[in-house]
């Protein structure tokens, strides 16, 4: 069997998590079309209402106030997950952002070329990862945008230099993608919506370099590589 250099590997990832981000906005944005109405034979005395004037029931029997809450009960039905997805949405989306977020502090506080880099492309790689996590979910479900911990990010942004890269590589690049793997890992065993596993089927080689290049920073610094 073939093995592709993991720069390949991850473009291959990267562009798979583009590719599955643009299908799902496609459909989304698709819009469906009526279904055609049976035609009914004429009357001889009196002409049928277009059916787009025909009530599906009478109002008398139903205010509108019930309809409304009969839609958004019907609604939240068929948003609901299942309890693995569930939690890829909301545990996933957090973990992402956190190592995001902290990735950007990276760039300000960080005084080493190479802890810069790969925070750049931790940013990059979980932009991506975010927007496909958000377009793969089902319609009418709330994925958050941008929820990271703030307890993660309080602990590094305050410190500069030697003191910010040992914080940043041991908090969050070891042990932070390290919870962001496993709730990974958990949706591709576990999740029941096909274009979430997806996403994390995607994700995870790229998650899984991350951790690799942030093992090497670890023993360039002589930390614990976890």
């Amino acid at each position: 069997m073939t093995r592709f250099p993991i720069a390949t590997r991850l473009a291959l990832s990267a562009a798979g998590l583009l590719l599955v981000a643009a299908t799902a906005n496609a459909q989304t944005a698709q819009p469906m079309q009526p279904a055609p109405s049976a035609q009914t034979a004429p009357s001889s005395t009196t002409p049928s209402a277009p059916s787009s004037m025909q009530p599906s029931a009478p109002s008398s029997m139903e205010p509108s106030g019930q309809s409304s809450m009969h839609s958004s009960a019907q609604s939240s039905t068929d948003v609901r997950l299942h309890e693995a997805d569930q939690s890829f949405i909301t545990d996933g989306t957090k973990a992402v952002s956190t190592q995001r977020d902290a990735a950007r502090i990276a760039d300000s506080r960080s005084s080493d070329s190479q802890v810069k880099a790969f925070a750049e492309r931790v940013v990059t790689d979980n932009a991506k990862i975010s927007s496909a996590m958000r377009a793969a979910s089902p319609r009418g479900v709330d994925v958050p945008n941008n929820d990271p911990n703030p307890t993660a990010l309080d602990s590094i942004k305050d410190l500069r230099g030697d003191a910010f890269d040992k914080a940043y590589i041991e908090q969050v690049a070891l042990s932070g993608e390290q919870k962001t793997l496993s709730v990974f890992q958990a949706e591709i065993a576990s999740g029941r919506d096909q274009k979430l596993t997806s996403v994390a089927r995607q994700a995870l080689p790229i998650l899984q370099a991350h951790y690799a290049e942030a093992q090497k920073l670890a023993a360039r610094k002589h930390l614990s590589a976890q």
